[in-house]
């Protein structure tokens, strides 16, 4: 099969329906997402126990993540695999807002996090199949600029709508938007899916190909990548989680701060999506995942450094250009890492459950530190740990050099 004539072959409809796909997902995929952490600091609840529960959350869908790689390259109903998540999804938080006791709170993010786990890979394949590997890396990028463009939609809505209308026009907004969702995934045709493109197996298919978790040691580009990525998120994930339930007892206003901090990330992360393929293309993907990485211990020392409400725009905006980057640079290097393995979503999967293992351990340290020595501490500590990233890439970029010839090396 030619990919090159494939990738031409997607009708506009198709494109524009992932487009819209990406747009509300970003709002139905993580249900009370961002808000949970201000939402439940104004109910009482504390850091720690925030802590818990997010890293509950995150090893339940690192449990997951595995098996729905596994399960996406095999499926031909990817589509499938993002419209059952989100009923489900949104479900749990109309609940977690109804009752924010232990049951409806604990009860509705495991739900989340398990369904969850599915959207990501299944995005991915969905992506690849239907516009093949060649115009893979820009489509990535399309999908995330989508993504942020949302959220950012999203955000000033409840920004709006939970000032004029409180509570219920929270969940008003997010029935709409999942609605929304599943119109723009029923608009894909499932025709144009490629689904082996959407595994990532390539003409030349002759030989054995590894399987699963083997991927990761067969190729071992893709476990330097998912270590590395391990470490920025276990610095990276409890940042903006913090500063929102910091400043949400501060000022009193869980949805509205929460809006303006995770606003001022997702508005950055929208720029650099636009700029990331061009990026790419003139320093290469290495050192735009070099970019992305420095970002972050420069976030956690403005963070611990500046405490009042401004110091959140340059600490996000560091976030956007960090976490946004590195959203961008990991399927694209794992494409790359992968491509002919048949194993595309598996493999990525398997980068995933790492990166979330830092991401789920990081949230407990993180409370303990809050409680211990305040919001500053867990900055510092955060930050720092992520500079081993750094160190971590620069030791191990020669190994990530991808095995097919004909493309230009990914690191």
């Amino acid at each position: 099969m030619d990919h090159h004539h494939r990738s031409h072959s997607v009708s506009r409809r198709s494109l524009l329906a992932l487009a819209g796909l990406n747009f509300f997902l970003a709002d139905a995929r993580d249900g009370l997402g961002p808000f949970l952490d201000g939402f439940l600091a104004t109910h009482g609840w504390k850091p720690m126990s925030l802590g818990v529960l997010a890293t509950l959350g995150g090893v339940l869908g690192l449990v997951a993540t595995p098996l729905f790689g596994a399960v996406v390259d095999a499926s031909h109903r990817k589509r499938t695999l993002i419209i059952l998540p989100v009923i489900l999804i949104t479900a749990a938080a109309l609940w977690t807002l109804a009752s924010p006791d232990n049951l409806a709170v604990f009860g509705g993010q495991s739900a989340t996090a398990i369904v969850g786990a599915v959207i990501g890979p299944a995005l991915m394949g969905l992506t690849l199949g239907l516009v093949g590997e060649r115009a893979f890396s820009d489509q990535v990028a399309r999908n995330e600029t989508w993504n942020h463009t949302g959220n950012v939609f999203s955000l000033a809505c409840i920004f709006f709508i939970s000032g004029a209308f409180g509570q219920t026009g929270v969940v008003w907004l997010m029935v709409a938007t999942a609605l929304a969702t599943i119109a723009a995934v029923l608009a894909i045709d499932a025709s144009e899916i490629d689904h082996d493109a959407a595994r990532g197996l390539n003409e030349d298919d002759g030989q054995k190909q590894p399987s699963g978790f083997d991927v990761l040691l067969e190729r071992r580009g893709l476990l330097f990548l998912a270590v590395i990525l391990m470490i920025f998120h276990f610095g990276n994930a409890p940042i903006s989680r913090l500063i929102a339930q910091d400043f949400s007892v501060q000022l009193g206003s869980p949805f509205r701060t929460t809006a303006i901090t995770t606003g001022v990330s997702q508005v950055s992360m929208i720029f650099v999506a636009l700029v990331a393929p061009w990026l790419i293309r003139r320093i290469g993907l290495g050192n735009v995942l070099l970019a992305a990485l420095i970002a972050l211990p420069v976030r956690g020392a403005i963070a611990a450094t500046f405490h009042s409400f401004g110091s959140i725009y340059p600490v996000q905006i560091l976030d956007g250009v960090g976490a946004g980057l590195i959203g961008i640079v990991t399927p694209i290097a794992a494409e790359r890492i992968l491509s002919g393995t048949g194993r595309f979503n598996a493999g990525l999967a398997a980068v995933m459950t790492l990166q979330g293992i830092g991401a789920a351990s990081s949230n407990v340290v993180a409370g303990w530190l809050t409680e211990k020595g305040g919001y500053a501490l867990a900055y510092a500590v955060h930050g720092g740990v992520s500079a081993l990233a750094v160190a971590v890439f620069l030791m191990t970029r020669h190994q990530m050099t991808p095995h097919r010839p004909q493309t230009k090396a990914a690191a």
